[in-house]
């Protein structure tokens, strides 16, 4: 059996964030190729104007002895002609591939965005129950909204913007090299001490925006809770409290920003005093040796206007460099959730749910919650199939771990748990969910009509077969009396409706699903007596032939059942029918006669 641990929120990899995202891109490769060509080809044709001018210059000055006279085109007239089409054409050339690498880039962003967030949210969905409840939702919606957002913001425009950075510095500094070694040298000598920076301050950078990330996480972690507890919020008049929570949380993420912006802010000025001195030293050297003849006039003015394209580019680099960090850290975040370790895999078993009999037994099971002593040591129980189990107990007595473990919502540490004699490990977690109804005292209603929410899990159902689980499940006469009967919205976490009615609505859903196996987890719990009775009717009906599991607090639910087991610290200590159990005087008759004595008492009150 796999062992029972609640991991981290999320794995933590000690791979570089760039390779990992370079592994998230590879099945894009070929689209990733071609956006970086189309990137490629638009730098070089930008870095054409100042050809076309040396060239203009040359011509002007050398007129029948210049470069382009050289091709056969000796007139002057004819050559600015030539330098005008050469014009139009580079400029077409670069418009035509500044479209492309914008459209390709960015549906490459948007592509990678959209996958990444149905992989993450797939992954989630996989994921052990003890991993919820370790983390947050804020956080996690954190991750699937904010980071991968992040990380389209910069495939939009930071990895173009890197491309035609490199290109720039390659493409010029040749093309200096070949005019003139001296002038590329000093026009070189910035560029160590930028690189250096950059790598300086990435170092610095990258801690700064990790911070920036998990404080943007609690801060969504706490406007989720807060919004999902409004009416506790209200009802204990803790406004100014809560108020003053967010305040704190929001500004440990402004001041967590402040500290990354303080530090990237100082890096562009820093660097546009290299580009100056290098700048000014081009200017009177490249001056120097045109005045002298050692470099031609035409040659010069390339010099001067293509230096400007080399270095002053370099200033966008603390803005580039300020992207990137960000992405890298959207991306540890977002990988790390991908990768976290599914504890409780699919077994490859099928089932076909008709053909469940749903005979269920416990064989000697162990679990323990993390951190807690084992609530379940050597935990034996047998359900013959069709037939209705009620199980009671006193609170955190492990009755409605049972079901989760039945669900396999959690892993056992040791024993196993059987299916008509088939280990649940060894079946399909989908084909064994769709065999077992569950109705928990935790009712959630999706945000839609009742209708859709009856339907939930049984997508393909007729009117005809919602409205008959209304019936049964006792809820047709309310529902009728809603304004939009069945169409009606219910409201997120269905808000708009009373607790019994989303119970019932929740029973209605059960029913609906018609599963060989059925568990009722306080599932009248929150209804009053009068619509408890109604239910208990319409349960002879959908548990007959059907193997259900009822837990309960109220042994009236459970009276009736087939047999009824009394759990104690996660230990069965009595079993048998109502009647046997209260003639045994046990603990089963201590309830019995606390609820009983209860309602005595309530009558007697009025």
């Amino acid at each position: 059996m796999v062992p029972h641990s609640a991991p981290a929120p999320t794995a933590r990899s000690s791979r570089p964030a760039l390779s990992r995202l370079l592994l998230t891109l590879r099945p894009h490769r070929q689209r990733v190729a071609l956006a970086a060509a189309c990137s490629v080809l638009n730098k070089l044709f930008d870095l054409a104007p100042p050809v076309l001018i040396g060239l203009a210059v040359d011509v002007v000055v050398k007129q029948q002895q210049s470069w382009l006279a050289q091709f056969g085109v000796a007139s002057v007239p004819g050559q600015l002609t030539v330098l005008a089409v050469l014009s139009f054409v580079i400029w077409s050339a670069e418009s035509l591939f500044e479209y492309l690498y914008g459209v390709l880039w960015r549906n490459l962003a948007q592509t990678v965005q959209h996958e990444l967030r149905l992989e993450a949210y797939d992954h989630l969905q996989q994921l052990e129950m003890a991993f919820f409840e370790a983390g947050s939702s804020g956080r996690l919606m954190a991750i699937l909204n904010d980071d991968i957002n992040q990380l389209e913001r910069f495939l939009d425009h930071g990895a173009n913007e890197i491309l035609q950075l490199i290109t720039t510095v390659l493409a010029v500094g040749g093309a200096m090299v070949v005019l003139s070694p001296g002038v590329a040298g000093v026009a070189f000598l910035p560029i160590p001490v930028i690189l250096w920076g950059s790598l300086v301050f990435q170092k610095r950078l990258a801690p700064r925006y990790e911070e920036v990330r998990e404080r943007a996480g609690d801060l969504s972690s706490r406007l989720a809770n807060n919004l999902g507890g409004m009416l506790t919020i209200k009802s204990f008049a803790a406004e100014a409290w809560e108020q003053e929570r967010l305040r704190s949380d929001s500004e440990a993420y402004r001041l967590s920003n402040r500290r990354a912006i303080r530090l990237s802010a100082a890096f562009i000025p820093l660097i546009r005093f290299a580009i100056l001195f290098a700048f000014l030293a081009i200017l009177v050297i490249g001056g120097l040796q045109a005045w002298r003849g050692v470099i031609a006039v035409g040659s010069y003015s390339f010099l001067v206007f293509i230096t400007q394209r080399l270095l002053w580019p370099l200033t966008t680099l603390g803005r580039t460099l300020d992207d990137y960090q960000r992405a890298m850290a959207s991306t540890n975040r977002v990988l790390d959730l991908l990768e976290t370790p599914i504890a409780i895999p699919s077994g490859r078993r099928g089932l076909e749910t008709p053909a469940v009999a749903g005979r269920l037994e416990f064989q000697g099971v162990r679990f323990a919650y993390q951190g807690r002593d084992p609530l379940l040591e050597g935990f034996d129980l047998l359900v013959p199939a069709g037939t209705t189990l009620g199980i009671v107990g006193s609170t955190g007595s492990g009755k409605s771990t049972i079901v989760k473990l039945l669900l396999r919502l959690y892993a056992i540490d040791r024993g196993q748990i059987l299916l008509d004699g088939i280990p649940i490990v060894e079946l399909k977690l989908a084909d064994l969910r769709r065999a077992i109804g569950l109705v928990s005292q935790e009712v959630f209603l999706f945000h839609g009509t009742v209708a859709e929410n009856i339907a939930y899990g049984s997508f393909g159902a007729s009117r005809a077969a919602i409205e008959r689980a209304a019936e049964l499940a006792e809820a047709s006469a309310f529902i009728a009396a809603l304004p939009e009967g069945l169409d009606t919205v219910v409201g997120e976490r269905g808000q708009r409706l009373s607790g019994g009615q989303r119970q019932r609505i929740a029973l209605a859903r059960a029913i609906l699903k018609n599963p060989p196996v059925l568990i009722l987890d306080e599932a009248t719990a929150a209804v009053d007596n009068e619509t408890e009775a109604a239910i208990q009717r319409s349960l002879e009906l959908i548990t007959a032939e059907r193997t259900t599991l009822v837990i309960a607090h109220r042994l009236s639910t459970v009276r009736h059942a087939d047999r009824i087991v009394v759990m104690e610290q996660g230990r069965i200590v009595e079993s048998g029918h109502h009647d046997d159990l209260l003639a045994l005087g046990g603990a089963y008759t201590n309830l019995w006669r606390v609820q009983a004595g209860l309602r005595q008492d309530e009558a007697l009150q009025l």
